[in-house]
């Protein structure tokens, strides 16, 4: 700064208008460094007097400032320290100001610094360049402390958008754990002292080791904060690794880490080194799976629980419950995404296993009605869960954990269930249904239109009817339980008998309007004696029937927008649209591996059907059903899963079914009278293998099949959905389930706390899972603790089993006992938050003891 700078700073200091206070203005001009003093009687300011301040005259200059001219504007120049406690002035500098012209004096001014913090400033002096300094000013920054400029400068050398000590360890943690290649620690070492930095972590932290590192730092983070989950005894040989002050710090900032929606990628890399460093397989294995079923910091903790629950299946340990709530209480555990695809896959092996339990002594044998209803109303379960394990099982293939579980599953589901279900299955059919294919009180396929779409063409009301080829029976429940949960409609289920052989041609013309329904003698199926194969051929008899009508396949209104489905569909009363993504992968030898894969395709194509029926076509009743089931099996058929041909003269054989105009017994396979299906002008029987057995032949696949008779092929799901418009009668709107704070207490006194949580409702219907994610948070909406999620979806009417109990740990660092904290719920899909619920944090002298 120049003379002329000089004079013009003071001339605008001196003519600002007097506070309350003041009677005049005294300005103490400290040019420690003598810069001007060559100059300084050169300075003229109207109106203001020039004094120069020695140490030889201190008495004097008190005396003419209080005494002799008590009235005039001064300015009092000295190369001397004024905070002395020698100095005569020194209460006339408290109420003056007090000038500085050096460079710290000049940042000071600029960065709007007191000067009593000159100290702090001029020590890092090397720091405030032109580009550090714009990156500090930047903070905006009001109320400034050594604390507050020293967290300012370090943010700002790790390129941080706002000071944060927090934010600066985790950018420097993410560098590099060496100190030579972390470009943050070299330059704290240039433009900083890096004394200070490792300062601020022994006081957060209490990392206070010799030889200190950022490798054993931040192994003593996670451990540190591994000891709230985990008793500090079993982990006694890590103990030089957890601190024993401010342990919160420690877990909050690694839940902090954890949760960040992109950092947690490096914080993974880190845990993974650390837990080979501290040989953490070796410490869990000697635990009790209760002593660390709630630890998260590595993700070894997730590998052994798999690991535990996978070995005592095995070894036919039948603590199905516990397993179930081990795999429930991972969910909401950071590594749980990770290990997902094993988690899902376990899950379903256990539900399996419950069922097996169940049924120890087999399925039990009984009549075709009564074995029909106990598959509809529980047995199907079993096909849910092997067709979801599969699904998890082809996302990682080559997992030695999954296959194990894969043979668990096999032998269950192949050997146990469907040897049992289907072998029943078959003896009761031929007691009870061989001469005459029909069941009291369930819907034949062939009175499909007759008895649920007719009606409504009657009244003139507009219906869609969606055919999905081989949607069996279990997968149509999972569609109506998600139409239920996810749209106003009311939905529900009943079951069909299909025709036999449940094939695509036959019950696909079943389900067309009709008189009656034929097969010639070359195996072609005629309605009304029309060849229905093909959907031009069926939308011909549709449109023969009903003159404002359509078919249609899938595909082709997927492919119209909006506008282009209303013109397509205007004026059309009956609309078919046909669906084939299951039986169009299942059906070839080279693709019916991703069977199931097709099913979760064809669950979520369906449901975009009817959200375009509803949305863009205001379709109100729709009806979705299916030609056919299918049996599928992932593993290799044995010699012993087929069956010669007999020789017998055929018009049609495929794996499952064999036409004929013959009539004759045959040992394993059933002949089942076709009079009640068909016409059957042609006097055709048809012969099919029993239990799931197939017929040797040549061509396509043979684990994907269908034409039998067995259950899964033969119980056709029938959805009816009903369009509810919101405030209509009758319209259920759908709601989360809340989650609500029992806990009475408003009060916090220790730094780790215990809360409980309840979720008020069920989930059922249009009563859906909530997700939140819970923490607290100071008035500005900073987060103070770790954050805890809980997964609202149980759906049992105890309410003890709707409860939840999250343990919390705040930072150490000062509260105010009168302020309000927050307890805050926050929506995961949404982000909104639901609540905010006030606190008083009182942590006098305890901050680490959790009673």
């Amino acid at each position: 700064m120049n003379l002329d700078q000089v004079v013009s700073t003071l001339t605008a200091t001196f003519n600002e208008p007097l506070d309350d206070s003041e009677q005049r203005k005294i300005v103490f001009w400290v040019d420690k460094d003598r810069e001007f003093v060559e100059e300084i009687d050169q300075i003229s300011i109207d109106h203001v007097k020039v004094h120069q301040l020695t140490d030889q005259n201190n008495f004097y200059t008190k005396y003419l400032l209080e005494e002799e001219d008590p009235t005039s504007h001064y300015l009092i120049y000295t190369n001397d320290d004024l905070s002395v406690e020698e100095n005569w002035l020194i209460d006339t500098v408290y109420y003056s100001k007090t000038f500085y012209a050096d460079k710290i004096s000049l940042l000071l001014g600029d960065l709007g610094i007191d000067p009593s913090l000159r100290s702090v400033v001029k020590k890092y002096e090397k720091f405030f360049n032109k580009k550090h300094t714009q990156k500090f000013k930047s903070y905006g920054i009001q109320v400034f402390s050594e604390e507050t400029i020293e967290i300012a400068i370090m943010s700002a050398l790790c390129s941080l958008k706002t000071p944060d000590f927090e934010e600066v360890l985790k950018a420097v943690l993410k560098e590099s754990l060496s100190e030579e290649e972390n470009k943050y620690i070299v330059l704290m070492e240039k433009h900083f002292d890096l004394h200070v930095f490792w300062k601020y972590v022994s006081s957060l932290y209490g990392y206070d080791r010799e030889n200190r590192s950022l490798k054993t730092f931040f192994m003593h983070l996670t451990v540190t904060a591994l000891s709230h989950s985990i008793e500090e005894s079993a982990i006694s040989n890590l103990k030089s690794f957890i601190a024993d002050r401010n342990k919160s710090n420690s877990l909050v900032f690694i839940d902090h880490w954890m949760h960040h929606k992109v950092d947690y990628q490096v914080y993974n890399e880190l845990a993974e080194i650390v837990e080979q460093e501290i040989q953490l397989a070796d410490i869990v294995r000697q635990l009790p799976i209760e002593a660390f079923k709630n630890a998260d910091t590595f993700p070894y903790f997730d590998k052994a629980i798999i690991i535990y629950i996978a070995n005592s299946l095995e070894a036919s340990h039948e603590d199905y419950e516990e397993y179930t709530k081990l795999i429930n209480l991972r969910r909401v555990k950071h590594f749980y995404e990770r290990f997902q695809t094993v988690y899902e896959a376990l899950f379903y092996t256990v539900r399996m296993y419950e069922f097996y339990k169940k049924y120890n002594l087999g399925i039990p044998k009984s009549t075709a009605i009564d074995m029909w209803k106990n598959y509809v109303n529980e047995y199907h379960a079993m096909d849910t869960y092997y067709r979801k394990f599969y699904v998890a099982f082809d996302q990682e293939p080559n997992s030695e954990i999954l296959k194990k579980l894969k043979a668990m599953v096999e032998n269950l589901y192949t050997n146990w269930y469907m040897g049992d279900l289907s072998s029943h299955w078959s003896m009761a059919v031929e007691t009870d249904m061989k001469d005459n294919w029909v069941l009291p009180g369930i819907t034949n396929q062939q009175d499909f239109y007759k008895q649920y779409v007719a009606p409504k063409v009657y009244k003139g009301e507009r219906i869609f009817v969606i055919i999905s080829d081989a949607l069996r029976y279990e997968v149509g429940v999972e569609i109506a339980e998600r139409l239920n949960a996810e749209t106003l409609g009311a939905c529900e289920i009943e079951p069909i008998l299909s025709v036999v052989p449940s094939v695509t041609k036959l019950g696909m013309a079943s389900l067309l309007p009709h008189k009656v329904i034929d097969v010639n003698e070359n195996a072609r199926v005629l309605v009304d004696g029309k060849s229905s194969s093909g959907i031009e051929n069926r939308k011909d008899i549709i449109e023969s029937t009903v003159a404002d009508s359509v078919a249609v396949h899938a595909t082709e209104v997927f492919a119209m927008n909006k506008a282009g489905r209303r013109e397509y569909f205007k004026g059309k009363k009956l609309v078919y649209i046909y669906h084939d993504t299951i039986d169009a992968m299942g059906d070839k030898a080279s693709t019916e591996i991703y069977t199931f894969d097709a099913v979760e395709k064809a669950i979520d194509e369906i449901s975009t059907l009817i959200k375009i029926i509803r949305d863009d076509l205001s379709g109100t009743n729709i009806l979705v059903t299916a030609d056919h089931g299918f049996v599928y099996q992932r593993d290799a058929l044995v010699e012993s899963d087929k069956i010669e041909k007999e020789d017998i003269k055929t018009i049609e054989v495929k794996r499952r079914y064999m036409i004929s105009k013959e009539k004759r017994e045959m040992d394993g396979i059933l002949n089942i009278n076709l009079d009640s299906v068909i016409q059957n002008k042609n006097q055709l029987n048809v012969y099919v293998p029993k239990a799931t057995i197939r017929f040797k032949i040549q061509g396509s696949g043979v684990n994907f099949v269908h034409g039998g008779a067995s259950l899964q092929e033969i119980v056709v799901p029938l959805i009816k959905y009903k369009n509810i418009r919101r405030g209509q009668a009758n319209s259920k709107e759908i709601v989360k389930v809340d989650i609500k704070l029992t806990s009475s207490t408003r009060k916090i006194t220790n730094s780790l706390f215990h809360l409980s949580f309840f979720q008020t409702e069920r989930v059922e219907d249009k009563v859906v899972p909530r997700t939140v994610l819970i923490y607290m948070a100071d008035e500005e909406g900073s987060v103070i603790s770790n954050e805890e999620t809980i997964i609202g979806d149980r759906t049992s009417e105890n309410p003890e089993e709707r409860t939840f109990k999250l343990r919390f740990a705040l930072k150490t660092v000062t509260y105010d006992k009168n302020k309000h904290y927050y307890l805050t719920v926050k929506d995961v899909e949404t982000g909104v938050i639901l609540e905010k619920i006030p606190f008083n944090i009182n942590l006098g002298i305890v901050s680490d003891f959790d009673f």
